[in-house]
């Protein structure tokens, strides 16, 4: 039996190898399962949590689905949308919101790292974000979630809330409790001038990612730059706990390869550095050189991507009006 897929992308712009690697790629492969149904959300009420410029986030929108129509996702069979533009998120969220515990949220351990020292100063919305993100998810009768390491919890906040709500109302699986779905070679891509460091727009050097509309010519720069070591290439696996930017490397090499790390160190176990770098170059060039020709052609046809996004909200919609409507009939309104 397929799989019923939900994934939400917040529309940040100038998106990164690490997103690629990290989430885009698994994406592609689960939307060319013909037994997965997919919805691809692009999380614009998400990206409110903390201020935006209104310009940049409507182009960001477009950009995000430029990159998956480009990555490979086929808006044809798949569902395509911005959160905003499907009322029944926005008030799904509430309902829940009077379903979810305080105790429940302050456990949450992303907004404590993103509110920073100073919570008192944080939106309400970031605080209250996985209370969406679970209506964004229950909306659709979703059986999976793809999730990396920082959404674990919020997908157990999911599960818990579409649980109190079947039970306060004393109807078995009304709202379906998903799974997680990891991926089994799951790729967490580092920054380049750092190895225990996320790779993120937010970095201040440019040279620390590989952007997704980076050409060629500055692929190789910043992967010549990228920072390694003093030792030779490893030989062995357990050679790499130690040294966090070659293993950062080495992983974006077998991931762009397909193959395993063991695979990769025994490939390049008797060369020098350089030979490697041009090697990894190379194969992010190939893997991503066609994917940024086509964002920027895709980022061209503004109608097109509105014509995605439309479409892709009336399907959206279709599904997400039925559900709120029970659950208004459930709830009492």
């Amino acid at each position: 039996m397929g799989k019923k897929i939900f994934s939400g992308v917040q529309p940040t712009g100038n998106l990164h190898l690490g997103n690629y690697l990290g989430a885009i790629k698994n994406f592609v492969k689960l939307s060319e399962d013909k037994d997965n149904e997919c919805i691809f959300c692009v999380v614009d009420l998400h990206a409110i949590t903390v201020k935006q410029n209104p310009v940049e986030l409507k182009e960001n929108i477009r950009e995000t689905v430029a990159t998956f129509i480009a990555s490979g996702i086929d808006p044809k069979k798949n569902i395509m949308f911005n959160q905003s533009q499907v009322s029944a998120h926005s008030e799904a969220a509430w309902i829940l919101s009077c379903v979810a515990r305080m105790g429940w949220l302050n456990r949450m351990t992303q907004f404590k790292e993103k509110a920073g020292k100073d919570k008192e100063k944080a939106s309400i919305g970031l605080y209250s974000y996985p209370i969406l993100m679970a209506a964004d998810i229950l909306l659709y009768d979703a059986t999976h979630v793809p999730v990396g390491d920082d959404q674990k919890q919020h997908l157990e906040l999911c599960r818990d809330i579409a649980q109190k709500f079947n039970n306060d109302f004393g109807i078995d699986n009304f709202l379906k409790v998903p799974e997680p779905l990891i991926q089994k070679n799951f790729s967490r891509i580092m920054s380049l001038k750092d190895g225990k460091k996320k790779m993120s727009k937010s970095e201040i050097s440019d040279l620390s990612r590989i952007n997704l509309k980076d050409d060629e010519s500055l692929i190789i720069n910043k992967i010549k730059k990228a920072k390694t070591d003093t030792l030779p290439m490893p030989t062995k696996l357990d050679e790499l706990g130690k040294r966090p930017e070659v293993n950062n490397l080495l992983i974006i090499y077998s991931s762009i390869k397909d193959i395993s790390l063991e695979e990769a160190i025994k490939e390049f176990s008797r060369k020098n550095f350089s030979e490697f770098k041009e090697d990894l170059s190379q194969s992010i060039n190939d893997k991503i050189g066609p994917i940024t020709k086509e964002i920027k052609k895709l980022l061209n046809d503004k109608n097109y991507l509105d014509k995605i996004l439309q479409e892709g909200c009336i399907k959206a919609s279709e599904i997400a009006s039925k559900k709120i409507n029970k659950i208004h009939e459930i709830v009492g309104f």
